[in-house]
Parts: C-alpha cells; structure tokens; sequence
C-alpha cells in the first residue's frame, strides 16, 4: 500500500510539473549562452563584459532560474545588448583554455568542483548554486553573486555592472536610488 502510494504521489508531482512548466514557444527570445572561450574570442573582437551562470545539473535553484529569469523578456533584451552570456557547469570535467590559462575538474568522480568555477564563482573559497559571476573587458572578475535571483533583482545587477555604478556605490545604493528603478 506504501509502495502505491508513494507511485501516485510521485507520478501526480511529475504531471503537475510538467502542464505547468512553461516552455519555450517558437521564435521567442532567449538568452544565446556561450561557452567561456567563444565569450573570449567574441569580446576580443568586439569587448563587452561577461557574465557567467555557474550550475550545477542537480541544482534545482538553477534550474529555476533558466525557467523563470533567464526567459523574461526584459531580460534577454538586455542581456543580448549588453554583455556575453555563458553558462558554466561547475562540475564539468572538460578542461578549459581561460584567459591563457588552463583549468581541469580535478576531481575522479562523484561531485568536484571545476577549477574555473572556484577560480571565477568562490566566495572565501566556497561555491553556492546558482552563483552568477559578473567579468570586465578584462576579463577579471567583478562580482560574484551567489543564489536564485528573480527576474526583476537580476535585470537590477545587470545595470549596475555594465552602467559601472559598482566602481562608486554599494549594489544597496544603487537599488534602493530610484531613478535605477
């Protein structure tokens, strides 16, 4: 009975999930994620500042954040004007050739932490998932902001990095003025 149970609770939270998971309709706008080193090669040509979604694939907050934030149309506008998008798995095992700099997973199984992930996205040393990793024309870490953002906070940090409000004013400031609104 336990074992009925369980199934039908589980396959009534999977249908629900499902009918009510949006999806992408066809033609709509969306974020062009890139890897590390296309956004390198792209800024090259033509700089912009990078911004990097380090994730994990268990991550649920991630996950939530592609469904909801990254889809909003506010921001997908801005994030296509304005910087170059890349989406990092944080436990990849693929090395990477970053900013003439190699970086490996050097982990042999199980959950391990990618070099370039601690390398752009740890905070004292640690990693949080989702955890959004803002770079320069440089390519030098800015700012790392751990956690689900929705939509209306994360279009917020975008503006104050690329506007440049983080090199004079708190992220606080900068929200709380409301001519940023």
């Amino acid at each position: 009975m336990k074992k009925i149970t369980f199934l039908l609770v589980a396959l009534s939270t999977i249908a629900i999930f499902a009918f009510t998971t949006p999806k992408k309709a066809e033609g709509q706008p969306h974020i062009k994620w890139l890897s590390i080193q296309e956004a390198e090669k792209l800024s090259q040509k033509n700089p912009k500042k990078i911004f990097v979604d380090v994730y994990t694939s268990w991550c649920g907050w991630c996950k939530e954040m592609d469904r909801t934030t990254f889809a909003d149309p506010k921001v997908v506008e801005y994030v296509t004007k304005n910087f170059y998008a890349v989406k990092f798995d944080a436990e990849g095992k693929d090395s990477v050739v970053f900013n003439k700099q190699t970086f490996i997973n050097p982990g042999a199984g199980g959950r391990t932490t990618h070099q370039l992930a601690m390398a752009i996205g740890s905070q004292n040393g640690r990693m949080g998932y989702p955890t959004i990793s803002y770079l320069d024309e440089s390519k030098k870490v800015i700012s790392v902001v751990p956690g689900y953002l929705p939509a209306d906070q994360f279009l917020m940090y975008l503006k104050y990095i690329n506007e440049g409000a983080y090199k004079t004013q708190s992220i606080d400031e900068f929200m709380n003025n409301p001519s940023n609104q």
